[in-house]
């Protein structure tokens, strides 16, 4: 995860950061079927980043359980808020690992800002603080992540695995995690069935 630590010593912004990657239909790897990414950090060695409309099966008050944070006494007494907060599937890479993707109202020494109102966490801290109702006013929360070697994503879209477009915060922190990926296709003007599996070569 050294590409978070580079761009955390402020490294200059990639090109695809604050991006959504959508997979197109031709998409080759299960995993990232009907996929949207947002992209946190992107540079000449690699990028990485969450998909954000895969729900986990685990639910938040187990984790705060899990990771000692709240005693199961607790986690039932947490807030609707709280309680209700989804976990997200983020990707293949380090299933254990969590980020949380949030508006740029909260902040701690280990936020990463990834665009001008959004940040990225992967502290503990900031789950204390959803808990208990002291987080940020619009938070996604992640395990595991997306990760790519050094030209390996610019490969890919050169290849017609992903459509990329600027990502909002708006459609980033939309609960419809059902209808993201069409929202978002909507949104640039593109209906899904319209949609080619195979790259144009002109």
């Amino acid at each position: 995860m050294d590409l978070l630590d580079r761009k955390k010593s402020g490294e200059q912004r990639g090109f695809l950061d604050n991006q959504f990657l959508i997979a197109m239909p031709g998409m080759k790897d299960d995993r990232f079927a009907r996929s949207v990414i947002y992209v946190c950090a992107h540079s000449e060695e690699g990028a990485m980043g969450l998909i954000i409309n895969q729900v986990q099966q685990m639910q938040f008050p187990d984790l705060l359980v899990q990771l000692g944070l709240l005693d199961e006494e607790e986690a039932i007494r947490l807030p609707p808020r709280a309680r209700d907060f989804l976990v997200r599937h983020g990707g293949p890479v380090d299933r254990s690992r969590g980020f949380v993707l949030h508006t740029d109202d909260y902040m701690v020494e280990s936020s990463m800002p990834v665009s001008e109102d959004v940040c990225l966490t992967a502290t503990v801290d900031i789950l204390r603080a959803i808990s208990i109702g002291t987080g940020p006013r619009h938070a996604i929360m992640a395990l595991g992540y997306s990760g790519w070697g050094a030209g390996q994503l610019e490969y890919e879209i050169a290849e017609n695995g992903w459509l990329t477009c600027p990502a909002s915060p708006e459609l980033l922190f939309d609960p419809d995690i059902e209808r993201k990926y069409d929202r978002i296709l909507a949104s640039i003007g593109i209906n899904p069935a319209h949609l080619s599996t195979s790259a144009g070569h002109a």
